[in-house]
């Protein structure tokens, strides 16, 4: 063991590093320090905190570094989906890829042991075959700028790690869901709950999600494991479901019944492509499935939350 003992979480006051940072400290695991864009004074009391500021290739870390024997990159840009501009394509190079290699670099300069890096399985591509889950051995083949910005810090860290003897872990989620989930997760929730009509009924898809609980104990396996050491985990809650079997299952965590209505999806699709959607309408009429056995069978990790828990945990207010 290093005589360094903190673990430095990264992006400690978004969706997945906050959850990181209670749960550590919950488990008494070892000292943590959060890395955050700037700490208010509320923050200061309830843990350990450093401001880091605007996160980019000319990022200075070293405030965050001292003492820390883990790194756990959780701070990204998450938006990029389908067509982006120059401008967002630029911060998405900025943060996801500078300013990544940049924390990888000086990380490995302070005598880092393990650097985690919080990837995206988008990285495969938008959509599995049917019946062909991703697994970490499929080749990668990212189709958006957010893909492409996490694919290429993947790269760039695992060669800094090498050439400076720090160990790596590439951990690559499906879409993540839980308690404080914004975005289109949270939309669906709100449809449901308002008993909103959804066209969806005659989707069969099959996609794998991860709880956040499921994710995060995940990552604090990864922070010791030797089976963790310079490899990559695909991660979910080994559940797979239809969009429509989804609505179900949050309909009955909320307990409502969703209104399904079953419309053909060639003619979704070509509806969401007049109202400019279509790359949304794919995502949501494909199949994104992953196999986790790797993940299963070399860290002895199974999820410790099923689907419907952590359904019921994430519309709880």
């Amino acid at each position: 063991m290093s005589e360094k003992t903190a673990v430095l979480v990264t992006g400690a006051n978004g969706f997945v590093g906050s959850a990181l940072m209670k749960e550590l400290q919950k488990r008494g695991h070892r000292p943590c320090v959060g890395a955050i864009r700037e700490v208010a004074e509320s923050e200061i009391f309830a843990s350990r905190y450093v401001g880091v500021g605007h996160i980019g290739g000319q990022t200075d870390w070293s405030p965050a570094l001292g003492n820390v024997d883990t790194v756990v990159h959780t701070a990204a840009i998450t938006h990029g989906g389908g067509q982006v501009s120059d401008e967002q394509k630029k911060i998405l190079t900025d943060v996801n890829v500078d300013g990544s290699l940049a924390l990888a670099r000086q990380a490995a300069a302070s005598g880092v042991r393990r650097f985690i890096f919080l990837s995206s399985v988008k990285v495969h591509g938008e959509a599995s075959l049917p019946g062909r889950p991703f697994s970490v051995s499929d080749s990668v083949n990212p189709a958006d700028a957010y893909a492409v910005s996490k694919w290429r810090a993947e790269q760039g860290l695992k060669e800094i790690a090498e050439g400076a003897g720090m160990e790596f872990v590439v951990i690559r989620p499906p879409l993540i869901y839980g308690h404080g989930v914004k975005g289109n997760f949270a939309s669906l929730i709100k449809i449901v709950g308002k008993g909103i009509p959804v066209p969806f009924g005659a989707i069969e898809n099959r996609r794998s999600l991860v709880s956040l609980q499921n994710l995060v104990d995940l990552i604090v396996r990864c922070i010791d494991h030797s089976g963790a050491v310079n490899r990559t985990f695909l991660v979910s809650d080994n559940q797979d479901v239809s969009t429509p079997e989804l609505l179900r299952k949050l309909g009955e965590a909320i307990g409502t019944q969703p209104r399904l209505v079953a419309i053909s999806p060639k003619l979704l699709l070509w509806g969401l492509k007049l109202l400019g959607k279509r790359d949304a309408g794919q995502r949501l009429l494909s199949s994104l499935q992953v196999d986790i056995s790797d993940t299963r069978s070399l860290l002895g990790w199974e999820p410790r939350v099923s689907l419907q828990q952590g359904l019921k945990d994430c519309v709880q207010t």
